[in-house]
């Protein structure tokens, strides 16, 4: 193999992009043990000052006790805050201490996490875990949106949100490759779908780990596997991975969705593998694309982008359905 770190996975992505069908093969893993959607880099990290100060780390771990995703885990807080007091007081080392928790509870060496937009924090990621490695999953911007319309019906900022979204996540992609050489992987969805021995045995390469066959079973993702599968087309016998989600866009987005991609995503389609298609629009849809449908849209892929670039600077927060309150229920 071509590295041998033993740090933590991070999986990386937009949602329906695939990484939670990469999450349940690494979570089966017999020497991975794997977290999903703890979000601390941008709800925790960072957040509560100098955690040498013991107001500072109470005042964290309190908001942490209450995170719904981190009582999943069931974590030992009086512990975990025991341990951290004997070394250093940064943040990735009290993150890292809560995914050990659950490892050793499993009886796994190594640990994992999954949370959307990883790649927004990647020099945060690595700085805290200087072995740490980071997969980012892409997916063709049509399927994916035609997954998120499948899965959530309506979809905030609509095509020229989920374009922005794309764009920005793929831009990441290749800075990041470039500012982390060896660190940083780029799956496809496509790919591992069609492909998921060849692409678990390129990801075992780089994460230092060698494939086992108990991975395909998925059986350390119970409610990933149990759900079906990797498709929200169609169910499936538990623990299948599916490739019939791979071009559904033809048969489920309108052309002028599928044109208002194409025209903003193009050259990074290409440079991923992704070959546009004949989305061409004739007579009165053609004008209504052109006057209303192109304009709309692109107004929201800039209001979508101008959104995200202040949320980042202004910092993320658990939204209160993700938190309960002292006295135990729903905030």
């Amino acid at each position: 193999m071509s590295h041998t770190s033993a740090g933590p996975v991070f999986i990386g992505g937009l949602d329906r992009s695939g990484t939670s069908l990469i999450y349940a093969l690494l979570a089966s893993h017999p020497r991975i043990a794997m977290v999903r959607r703890t979000n601390w880099w941008p709800y925790f990290h960072g957040r509560y000052g100098d955690l040498a100060d013991d107001a500072n780390l109470d005042r964290l771990l309190g908001v942490m006790r209450r995170y719904r995703r981190h009582q999943k885990l069931a974590p030992d807080f009086d512990a975990l805050r025991a341990s951290f007091r004997d070394g250093p007081a940064t943040y990735g080392r009290l993150f890292g201490l809560l995914a050990g928790q659950h490892a050793h509870r499993l009886g796994k060496p190594r640990w994992g996490d999954k949370s959307l937009h990883t790649e927004r924090y990647a020099d945060t990621v690595m700085r805290e875990f200087p072995e740490a490695r980071i997969i980012h999953m892409l997916r063709d911007p049509r399927d994916r949106y035609a997954s998120v319309l499948k899965r959530w019906k309506h979809v905030r900022g609509g095509v020229g949100g989920a374009t922005a979204a794309w764009l920005g996540s793929v831009e990441l992609a290749e800075r990041n490759l470039a500012h982390h050489p060896g660190r940083y992987l780029v799956l496809r969805y496509e790919d591992l779908a069609a492909d998921p021995e060849g692409q678990l045995r390129r990801v075992g390469d780089f994460i230092g780990e060698p494939y086992d066959q108990a991975m395909l079973g998925m059986q350390g993702a119970d409610d990933f596997r149990s759900s079906g599968g990797n498709s929200s087309y169609g169910g499936f016998e538990a623990g299948t991975i599916s490739t019939r989600s791979i071009g559904r866009f033809r048969e489920t987005l309108p052309a002028s969705d599928v044109a208002f991609i194409q025209s903003q995503t193009r050259r990074l389609m290409r440079a991923h593998g992704y070959e546009p298609v004949d989305a061409s629009l004739e007579g009165g849809a053609r004008l209504r694309y052109l006057a209303r449908d192109w304009p709309v849209s692109f107004g929201k892929m800039q209001a979508w982008r101008i959104r995200e670039r202040l949320r980042d600077l202004v910092g993320r927060s658990p939204s209160t359905a993700t938190l309960e309150d002292a006295d135990g229920e729903g905030a």
